[in-house]
């Protein structure tokens, strides 16, 4: 391997950063969340727990909807990468099936399922994409005011109709 060549460390800086773009896209640490807080709802109610030779069973009477809860909100988290136009929906299709998953799945997956659940769901409602920066123009430098000038003030009742300071007018 030459001093010139990229290299192993070259491959993963791209990569990394083709990682990054992407994940710029697409509301990522709100599918993430909602696919975390899937598993232990999915989980939990077939979990056996082993103390010596105690064995304690977790299982309830709605397993199978702990499943299908568990499922559809790994489900909606894949959709939150994949589909990011759908982000509104499931959002909150991710948030109520973290509320039924409290009174379903062993209070929601013991927290560990209903919290990242529910923070993903709200973080893919608020998501929205980033601007792109705008390019520097190319020519001169616009001047810059100089930042101790103090403007003269206005004279009384001389704004305009957008200029109310912050009061409504009458009429």
């Amino acid at each position: 391997m030459s001093a010139e060549s990229p290299g192993p460390s070259g491959r993963f800086h791209h990569w990394r950063l083709r990682f990054r773009a992407w994940r710029g896209t697409r509301p990522f640490w709100a599918g993430l969340l909602t696919l975390l807080g899937g598993l232990p709802i999915a989980y939990f109610p077939y979990a056996n727990l082993t103390v010596g030779q105690l064995t304690i069973r977790m299982a309830t009477t709605a397993g199978a909807g702990s499943l299908v809860i568990g499922v559809l909100l790994v489900v909606l988290g894949l959709t939150m990468w994949y589909q990011s136009a759908v982000k509104n929906f499931a959002g909150v299709a991710a948030i109520m099936l973290a509320l039924v998953s409290l009174v379903v799945s062993n209070v929601g997956g013991f927290l560990l399922g209903f919290l990242p659940a529910l923070i993903g769901g709200a973080l893919s409602i608020a998501w929205a994409p980033g601007q792109p920066r705008p390019e520097p123009a190319a020519g001169p430098a616009p001047e810059k005011a100089d930042p101790t000038a103090v403007p003269a003030p206005a004279a009384a009742g001389a704004g305009g109709d957008d200029d109310t300071n912050g009061r409504h007018r009458a009429g």
